[in-house]
């Protein structure tokens, strides 16, 4: 196992803090030396400076996104957090419903991860709209900065512990047997997701019409409060007058900084 030394540590924290926001403090340098320590073993280099040149050296970006794999946590299942997708069925999508004039709903799922989040907001949005769907353009934009839980989230397979809590109609409705151990979510429902690759710590999203609603769930844990302030007003930026924000029940944004009113515990919004 390859030791990190302290120095090294403290040059690799300061540029995945300035690349990409995330925060890692001193105590974190075990969590490091376990995750990156055996694949600097196996490229036959002898120290995470070596590796981080290596990292920094390829143009095509996906060192990058392996070593971001490996360094960050994408646990995730169908229905996480529940009392969120609750108050998005039963109180976002019917202002939404009466308000949106041209019927192009803007939801973006932030840090989606492997996608049973977008998935899970696409399901409910099919059920609420049903039978007028075809009216409304319903897609969601789901984005990550790791290219490999993206592409996992486009197959959209997933294993039965992942999908314990998805009410039994859903699951014969929207998802086919792939083999004994994993389901597949229908073509149909797939294809209302639009996947892309984004890095949260961008000074500018490159978005053209603002939001109506955000999801950026257990992903703020990892920044620190400087760059959890800027996340938010740029979130704030992009969001429509009376749109929401969805953060993750561990997280909570700064009331004397922010501009969002708060709703209820992880949900605010654009007065």
């Amino acid at each position: 196992m390859v030791v990190i030394k302290e120095q090294e540590f403290r040059q690799f924290a300061d540029y995945i803090r300035a690349k990409y926001g995330i925060h890692f403090k001193d105590e974190k340098k075990t969590l490091i030396e376990g995750r990156l320590g055996h694949v600097i073993s196996s490229m036959n280099m002898s120290s995470l400076t070596e590796y981080m040149d290596y990292v920094m050296a390829d143009k095509t970006g996906k060192a990058a996104s392996a070593m971001l794999d490996r360094i960050t946590t994408n646990h995730t299942f169908f229905m996480r957090e529940p009392a969120h997708f609750h108050y998005f069925r039963d109180k976002v999508l019917p202002y939404l419903a009466k308000t949106v004039k041209d019927k192009d709903l803007r939801i973006w799922s932030a840090a989606c991860s492997s996608g049973e989040e977008p998935y899970t907001l696409v399901m409910i949005m099919d059920e609420f709209f049903s039978p007028n769907k075809d009216q409304w353009d319903t897609k969601i934009l789901a984005t990550d900065i790791s290219s490999a839980v993206l592409a996992a989230a486009k197959a959209g397979i997933y294993n039965k512990e992942k999908m314990s809590d998805l009410p039994e109609a859903w699951i014969r409705r929207y998802f086919k047997k792939y083999d004994d151990e994993n389901y597949i979510l229908s073509e149909r429902l797939r294809n209302e997701v639009i996947f892309s690759n984004i890095n949260l710590a961008d000074s500018v999203f490159p978005f053209r019409k603002k939001m109506h609603v955000i999801f950026c769930r257990n992903v703020m844990i990892y920044f620190d409060n400087d760059t959890k302030d800027k996340l938010a007003e740029r979130f704030y930026n992009i969001t429509e007058p009376g749109g929401f924000l969805f953060i993750g029940h561990s997280e909570g944004l700064n009331r004397e900084k922010t501009r969002y009113g708060y709703v209820m515990p992880a949900v605010y919004r654009k007065e």
